[in-house]
């Protein structure tokens, strides 16, 4: 497995319930916070849900 960096790009104002839920998850807790995590299925099905709050590069 590799490694992403994700980085929010949007505010979760306005968002649901679940979204902001899942972005505290990923551990992003501001904007233009960004984490490296393990691509892992779960991972990705989580960033796949919120992808129009968030920037997904791939770390080589």
């Amino acid at each position: 497995m590799g490694k992403i960096n994700i980085t929010q790009t949007k505010s979760k104002i306005g968002q649901t319930v679940r979204q902001k839920r899942t972005l505290e998850a990923l551990g992003l807790k501001k904007m233009n916070q960004t984490v490296q995590l393990e691509a892992t299925p779960q991972i990705l099905g989580m960033v796949r849900k919120i992808s129009h709050l968030v920037t997904v590069e791939e770390v080589k």
